[in-house]
């Protein structure tokens, strides 16, 4: 379960070829001077990646993800330990979360209210489209704590419960590092993203590191979660998204 869990959730997501295209690290301009982070811009999304996840017993497992996404409509991936094999799919909307395991027949049909009430994490697309992708959590407003030190920027946030802490990169403008908790203390997580590649002048992640906190019926568990992304391609032409349990 810590397995499907892990690889269900984030990150969501993503298959490796080994003729992927090189990947170009994007190279910021002079910098924001005023916080006005970057949001990825695309109408459909296709990507590629390496994962290792890392469970809490030290359990590594090495995997490909192949991810599809409609902007602020679905999230679809699937994902292979190798041999051309899928071992689960996923498709996350702005209702559900649903997963189908094809090895551990641990499938998910859920809403993110009842999501939450099982692992203690609250989620919704838009926060998964934004993890992924580096951007700040939520729009910025009136209740919001902002300050700039070097050349990051610190943003709080607290919403529905949870704490999110955000570092941008003044020469991204895009996430550094993310922090969030709930403040009950069932769930948390932390990405971090090193590397940006330039895709058609956008900066989208290179390199991802998350690492989270969620309940099992067995206790609070952690789990890390290494992403390679070897190609991201936006694109206008509409994708599909085959799904069915």
């Amino acid at each position: 379960m810590n397995r499907f869990f892990a690889f269900s959730l984030l990150i969501l997501l993503v298959v490796s070829a080994g003729c992927a295209r090189k990947v170009v690290l994007y190279e910021g301009d002079q910098g924001m001077t005023d916080f006005t982070p970057r949001n990825a811009d695309y109408d459909y999304l296709n990507a590629k990646a390496k994962i290792v996840i890392e469970e809490e017993s030290g359990k590594i497992t090495r995997g490909t993800l192949s991810l599809r996404a409609k902007k602020d409509s679905v999230l679809w991936f699937t994902m292979s330990p190798g041999m051309g094999m899928e071992a689960i799919r996923g498709f996350f909307t702005q209702e559900k979360i649903q997963i189908r395991d094809r090895i551990g027949r641990d499938d998910v049909n859920l809403t993110y209210q009842e999501f939450e009430r099982l692992y203690g994490l609250k989620l919704s697309l838009e926060i998964f489209q934004n993890v992924l992708w580096a951007n700040i959590p939520h729009p910025v407003d009136y209740q919001d704590r902002l300050v700039r030190i070097g050349k990051k920027f610190e943003l709080t946030q607290v919403r529905d419960g949870v704490r999110y802490f955000t570092k941008v990169e003044t020469s991204t403008a895009k996430v550094a590092e993310l922090t969030s908790n709930s403040l009950d203390d069932r769930g948390s997580f932390l990405a971090s993203f090193p590397k940006f590649m330039d895709v058609n002048s956008q900066p989208f992640p290179a390199e991802a590191l998350f690492k989270l906190m969620y309940q099992l019926p067995e206790g609070s568990q952690n789990t890390i979660i290494h992403v390679e992304w070897t190609s991201m391609e936006p694109t206008s032409a509409p994708l599909s998204f085959p799904f069915r349990f």
